[in-house]
């Protein structure tokens, strides 16, 4: 299993939010790079990156900061937020970006991301399912589609995704531990394509570190957990690996 420790970014500032919420923006670090550094320096082998500017504006924002800790640490960097053609996919990967996460697009332009596992490879992009009741959000969680997580992600899988981010957005942020239902409900329906879910949202301490992993599932993002503490990175990072 592996752990992605997580920095969003908005404003070029470190940040969380609270379910999505822009209005609940909480800057948790002064510096990107410190940041991503003191994660390597735990063991940290990746690192899951979102830009909340460009999720919100449909193009990339704050690609620089992501780009310049591919290029100056030894992360193999996740980028999401704002990533809406193959152009933008391709900037990515050339600048050192390891695996590129397409949220929204899969939702209005699936081809996009049949075509961009086809052309970088299913190691390099992930598809991003963001669930608030089951159903995909979309643009920044602003909008609720009439798609169905779980359809969603078959729909990738049979066009070559072999990487998925899920979040239940009313996980996010709170520390209430992870909707576990629902996370091994995709690992499930995705293994039989050789998919790989990377949870995101509610993550709090080790144990929900343990469960997941007990179920099965290839990766978890841990960001307000370690911020606040109430995550040793280190020791996720020890559990994961074991």
């Amino acid at each position: 299993m592996i752990i992605f420790p997580a920095i969003d970014i908005k404003g070029g500032k470190c940040v969380r939010l609270t379910k999505g919420d822009f209005s609940t923006a909480e800057k948790v670090a002064d510096n990107y790079m410190i940041t991503a550094k003191s994660f390597e320096l735990y063991g940290a082998e990746w690192i899951h990156m979102i830009d909340l500017d460009g999720a919100k504006l449909a193009k990339p924002k704050n690609a620089k900061i992501f780009l310049d800790v591919a290029k100056n640490t030894g992360l193999k960097v996740q980028v999401g937020g704002g990533i809406r053609t193959l152009e933008t996919v391709e900037s990515y990967i050339k600048g050192g970006i390891s695996r590129v996460i397409l949220g929204s697009i899969a939702v209005s332009d699936p081809q996009l991301v049949k075509t961009a596992v086809r052309e970088f490879g299913a190691e390099k992009i992930a598809v991003g399912i963001d669930a608030k009741n089951g159903m995909v959000a979309t643009n920044g969680w602003l909008e609720t589609s009439k798609v169905n997580f779980i359809a969603l992600a078959r729909q990738m899988a049979e066009a070559g995704v072999r990487y998925f981010i899920f979040t239940d957005i009313d996980k996010d942020g709170t520390l209430s531990r992870p909707n576990h239902v629902k996370t091994k409900q995709l690992q499930e329906e995705v293994a039989a394509f050789g998919g790989n879910v990377i949870a995101s949202g509610g993550i709090k301490t080790i144990n929900n570190i343990k469960t997941l992993k007990k179920n099965g599932v290839y990766g978890a993002i841990c960001g307000k957990s370690i911020y606040s503490g109430t995550l040793d990175l280190a020791n996720a990072v020890k559990i994961a690996k074991e």
